[in-house]
């Protein structure tokens, strides 16, 4: 039986003026399904096994493709927007017809040109589809320990808990709302690092480097915001967290901790409260 949104093996049925029908394996002839002339190898014959993908082409009917999909039914993919509609948005997966994103299973906003990770599904009618709601099909079975570095993409923001994020787009992670100091947006793609493999194997991380290393970076971020400032840091020490996240994106101990860096190698000093290049 063929498989919808897959790459099936089909024996060539019989062959016309602008295609071959592959058997579709139910027993009647009506079922099988059409692969173009234009896609058929030039030597083809009664007989023969084609690897073909099979969807439904604008008409509603079963075609096959030789072409190689980015994804098929029960996969993840990164795929990008190409266009919007009042019932939903289409996304390129790597063939003519794209990929249809049901506004219903639009779990966020979505702007044509960006990518964002999907699930591939049949729906009711059988149809091939997608969602962003990937959750349940993420696995917490990683490889990755405390302080390895990841890749992954962002798939659901809540601004009480953190931003959600697919690592290598299979795997459950999240960045704790307390380690997140940037803009992140759905569908972003992230690099992070392991800070904690929960019990049940779920991957907290954080975008920032390990304290000491992290404590550079944050050091020259400071440095430039006294070039803009006239040579004097705009907060100090006794600066409130919110202040200090709003303005430079970090914590206050990172914030502290960069201060003391740059106040023991000389770099600025510290007069009353304010801090400012010597």
């Amino acid at each position: 039986m063929i498989q919808v949104g897959k790459i099936n093996q089909l024996e060539v049925a019989n062959l016309t003026s602008f295609g071959v029908y592959l058997n579709a394996g139910t027993g009647n002839r009506k079922d099988n399904v059409l692969l173009p002339g234009n896609e058929c190898p030039d030597d083809i014959k009664e007989g023969d096994n084609l690897e073909v993908f099979i969807y439904h082409d604008s008409e509603g009917r079963l075609i096959a493709t030789r072409k190689k999909p980015l994804a098929q039914v029960g996969e993840l993919a990164y795929l990008k927007v190409t266009a919007k509609t009042k019932i939903g948005a289409f996304m390129d997966f790597g063939l003519e017809r794209g990929l249809f994103l049901p506004f219903r299973e639009q779990k966020h906003l979505i702007e044509v040109d960006k990518s964002y990770l999907v699930y591939l599904y049949l729906d009711k009618s059988g149809r091939l589809s997608s969602t962003t709601d990937i959750t349940d099909f993420l696995s917490s079975a990683s490889p990755y320990q405390k302080n390895d570095s990841i890749t992954g993409t962002v798939y659901q923001i809540h601004p009480e808990i953190g931003v959600f994020v697919a690592v290598d787009n299979k795997y459950l992670g999240l960045i704790p709302r307390t380690e997140n100091y940037s803009e992140l947006k759905w569908g972003d793609r992230v690099q992070a690092r392991v800070i904690r493999v929960r019990d049940d194997g779920k991957l907290d991380l954080s975008p920032r480097n390990l304290s000491h290393q992290q404590m550079n970076v944050d050091a020259e971020l400071l440095i430039n915001a006294m070039n803009a400032h006239g040579g004097v840091l705009p907060l100090n020490e006794k600066s409130s967290p919110e202040e200090i996240e709003k303005v430079f994106h970090m914590s206050k101990a990172a914030f502290k901790r960069a201060v003391g860096a740059l106040l023991k190698s000389g770099r600025i000093k510290k007069t009353g409260d304010e801090l400012r290049f010597p």
